[in-house]
């Protein structure tokens, strides 16, 4: 296993993160698994015994059954909880109440209690905002979350499914009023889905924020079983699918990927996979799956390496069109690129 400094931290976490929304089966997300206790114990001894460090949940994830299965295959396979990086969210609905939900001091703390109490710990290695609240101002989560830091209840903070100009204000709060700020960004990021690099991916290496992949494999549209003749195999995209994904350009990049698996020997999620980590930016792949065939196959994706040729053909045929303000930006930034002086030429 391979591991990286998550942002500008000292928090060192392996490049694969195991994912776990599929614990559990309750509730909506019945529909990505229903993992039993004793599956669960089997992934995470999988991955721990592989070197991965980390693991990511969140407290809607089987209305909370998730965090509690996870806390206890802790106990269960008797891992020093202190070798683990443990992540989780808050924001979504846990109630009926109107404060069970969002991102105010109230229920961030509610929440972070209960998390606790399902993990079996005392405190959260990186907590993370699954999206903005429109509702609540962003100097009271700041606030709040730093208040949690320095209560030593949680380590780091982090967020995800934000807007470039949303991350980029809460960085600025706190830095201006010297809090601790996002130390990562949880993002849809694949060689289907590369919109995160319009503004998310030179904010985040701007700003030293780590960068944290779900759905690194379009929700499995990139392991090659879906096909552009129509041919799909069992999987979770024919019945629900999600994330949103550029289903064209997934075929096309499939073409790319089958013949240099086969020539690699490796399998065409471990191409996709390692794409991923071959990236700058990236800091961490949440891999998740249903079968531990799969964990095992996805854990082989640090091993594959490229030659340059090989990443200009998985980048050429993956790349976005350029748009505005891009395409400006190009011409107008060459004299500052390229040591062209316009006015003298």
């Amino acid at each position: 296993m391979k591991y990286k400094i998550l942002g500008s931290t000292g928090l060192k976490v392996s490049t694969l993160c195991l994912g776990t929304m599929n614990y559990g089966g309750k509730g909506f997300f019945g529909y990505m698994g229903n993992l039993d206790q004793n599956a669960v114990d089997e992934q995470i001894k999988t991955v721990t015994e592989a070197g991965v460090n980390f693991i990511d949940t969140a407290n809607i994830y089987s209305e909370g059954l998730s965090e509690v299965m996870i806390g206890q295959a802790i106990k269960n396979l008797r891992i020093n909880r202190d070798d683990l990086v443990l992540a989780t969210k808050v924001r979504g609905t846990m109630g009926k109440s109107q404060n069970d939900l969002g991102l105010s001091k109230k229920h961030i703390i509610q929440q972070v209690e209960a998390s606790l109490k399902r993990l079996g710990t005392d405190y959260i290695d990186l907590y993370q905002i699954h999206t903005a609240d429109p509702l609540t101002p962003f100097e009271e989560t700041i606030k709040t979350l730093d208040d949690l830091v320095r209560s030593g209840k949680i380590r780091y903070f982090g967020a995800s499914n934000l807007a470039g100009w949303q991350l980029m204000k809460a960085l600025s709060y706190s830095k201006y009023n010297h809090l601790d700020s996002f130390a990562s960004l949880q993002a849809n990021y694949s060689l289907d889905v590369r919109d995160a690099e319009r503004e998310l991916v030179p904010l985040l290496l701007d700003q030293k924020v780590g960068m944290i992949i779900w759905s690194p494999l379009s929700g499995g549209l990139l392991t090659g079983k879906y096909k552009r003749d129509g041919h799909k195999e069992e999987g979770r995209l024919n019945t629900f699918p999600f994330p949103p994904f550029h289903e064209e350009r997934a075929y096309d990049v499939l073409d790319i990927l089958r013949p240099m698996a086969k020539q690699k020997n490796a399998s065409i999620a471990q191409i996709a996979l390692a794409w991923l980590l071959h990236q700058p930016v990236v800091t961490s792949a949440i891999i998740g799956a249903t079968k531990i065939y799969q964990i095992e196959d996805n854990l082989k994706a640090v091993e594959i390496t490229f030659t340059n040729d090989e990443l200009a053909q998985l980048d050429n045929v993956s790349k976005l069109p350029i748009e505005y303000p891009g395409n400006v930006l190009e011409i107008m930034t060459m004299d500052r690129n390229s040591g062209v002086d316009f006015q003298n030429a």
